[in-house]
């Protein structure tokens, strides 16, 4: 094809007509394109009540799009954003099975990240402090420091497949950066400790922050309590079930 043929018109852009071609009054023209209005005289004064004031943006009285509204709504960065509140309703005559976040008598491994110390070293300090208020005690705690956050998951299996222990909670914090390393870690170390819990039949809790900035990971150190009562309240679980399926 040469590259001198005009281009083609996009597909429903233009209507067949049989009106003559403006070049040749004694063509037919199988296409004809939107009416268009009478060219406007470039030296006419322009009338018009809309018209700007000299100085004045032009663009003022313009609607702004709806996305604006959603943006300026948005939260801040650095601020917690809430989850949606509420609680299960199971109606009469159904079996419930439910867990509750205790610790007597139960034995707890926290796997925690060296990487980000400065946070998660609070995040342990939170974790301790929610073991204390279940009722674990400090004799039945195991910590285990590794380098960072992508060696938990296999801290966290090797902890599960001892045995001697009811549950083990994974601490860390991965803050984005300039690369993609924080995609890559932050996958990983999700779907790992997954894989702990499921091969292994021992609650493994997610207490590893992804978060953008540091503001953002100081203000969610506490999500490592709520990582403890998470897989304290699945330990419960399990043993409820076992001892549910003894009984029949």
């Amino acid at each position: 094809m040469s590259d001198d043929q005009p281009d083609l018109p996009e597909p429903g852009s233009i209507e067949p007509s049989t009106a003559s071609g403006a070049d040749d009054p004694g063509a037919t023209s199988i296409f004809r394109g939107p009416d268009l209005p009478e060219p406007l005289d470039a030296d006419a004064p322009v009338e018009s009540d809309d018209a700007p004031a000299p100085g004045e943006d032009p663009f003022a009285a313009w609607p702004q799009p709806e996305s604006q509204t959603a943006v300026e709504d948005a939260p801040s960065e650095g601020e917690p954003v809430a989850h949606v509140s509420g609680e299960i309703e199971v109606p009469a005559g159904y079996t419930v099975l439910e867990g509750t976040p205790t610790g007597h008598r139960r034995s707890v491994a926290l796997v925690v990240s060296r990487f980000n110390g400065g946070l998660t070293n609070r995040m342990l300090a939170s974790a301790i402090s929610a073991l204390e208020d279940a009722g674990v005690a400090s004799e039945n705690v195991t910590v285990v420091p590794v380098p960072g956050a992508f060696e938990l998951p296999l801290a966290a299996m090797a902890l599960a497949k001892t045995r001697r222990y009811a549950c083990v909670v994974a601490l860390g914090a991965i803050v984005r950066g300039e690369t993609a390393h924080f995609d890559f870690i932050a996958a990983e170390a999700a779907s790992g400790l997954q894989l702990a819990g499921i091969e292994t039949g021992v609650p493994v809790a997610f207490g590893v922050l992804t978060v953008e900035t540091i503001e953002q990971a100081e203000a969610r150190v506490g999500r490592a309590g709520d990582a403890v009562r998470t897989a304290l309240e699945m330990a419960d679980l399990f043993a409820r079930l076992r001892a549910s399926a003894r009984t029949g």
